[in-house]
């Protein structure tokens, strides 16, 4: 598995999270607003938060994913996460995930996340394919990708149960050949 790579941009450093992170987490887990499209009940303790880093450490270990923190260069506090899931090597393609703290939202913090987690992605991990699936009415995180060069290919109906409801998502992908849109 080796270290866990830090991903070092303008404003953020993208990095492992650790338990003592749970805090900072519960912050944005705990806002009903940050999670209503990750298919996530708010988290309500410190125990709740450290369930995701556990889940990130799963992730990693089998193979399957690899999240970041995100936190602000100047005080290292995590202030969300952007990352892999549902890796598939054989296949050379992931899908990407990311939440932020509400009080970061408009300020272009995912977007400067996502694009290093892209380029790392594409450059290190091989991926020719990179998906990402999102709540039709979530369009703050629809336009992002799309301003990131992500196509639209489709709704997939039901996808998802979640929260004692179906839900469809959007697909989106972006190809290692496509032409990105978005520049810091």
């Amino acid at each position: 598995m080796g270290d866990f790579p830090k991903l070092v941009t303008e404003r953020l450093v993208l990095r492992e999270v650790s338990d003592g992170d749970a805090g900072d987490m519960l912050e944005y887990l705990s806002d009903e607003e940050v999670v209503a499209h990750l298919g996530l009940a708010p988290s309500i303790t410190v125990a709740d938060a450290r369930k995701e880093v556990a889940w990130y450490r799963k992730i990693r270990k089998e193979g399957t994913g690899i999240r970041w923190g995100v936190t602000r260069r100047e005080d290292d506090k995590v202030i969300g996460s952007c990352g892999y899931l549902h890796w598939k090597k054989e296949h050379y393609r992931a899908e990407i995930g990311f939440e932020l703290s509400r009080s970061h939202w408009k300020k272009g913090i995912a977007s400067e996340a996502l694009d290093a987690v892209l380029d790392y992605g594409f450059k290190t991990l091989g991926l020719e394919r990179v998906e990402a699936l999102i709540e039709p009415d979530n369009t703050a995180s629809r336009q992002m990708v799309t301003r990131h060069g992500f196509m639209k290919e489709g709704l997939l109906r039901n996808y998802e149960y979640t929260l004692g409801k179906f839900d469809d998502l959007c697909i989106y992908s972006i190809l290692k050949g496509d032409k990105r849109l978005y520049k810091r």
